[in-house]
């Protein structure tokens, strides 16, 4: 199955993610081993990119409801438990106390 986002075709799970987004990953999450200074100019350029589209994180949201959607189905089958009696009040049952 091909994942087609904005006309191309992704190679991967990160790369559906980046073409849906727009923007790299690693601008969100950050990359191990970077300095401080990499960290102040990739939080920098995350709050810009915040600023010139405020959709962002509600397209967000919708990219990660879609792929948990599409791959984990199963997060969304939800049934109620039976509900539980309090601690306190167990049901006499009957029978003779040992």
């Amino acid at each position: 199955m091909k994942s087609i986002v904005a006309g191309r075709v992704a190679a991967s799970t990160t790369e559906f993610i980046e073409l849906a987004l727009g923007t790299p990953l690693e601008l969100w999450l950050g990359v191990e081993g970077e300095s401080e200074m990499e960290r102040a100019a990739r939080l920098d350029a995350a709050r810009d990119i915040l600023a010139d589209n405020p959709n962002l994180p509600d397209r967000v949201s919708q990219v990660a409801a879609q792929a948990i959607e599409a791959h984990a189905p199963e997060l969304f089958n939800v049934t109620q438990l039976p509900a539980r009696r309090p601690a306190g009040r167990r049901q006499y049952r009957g029978g003779v106390a040992a």
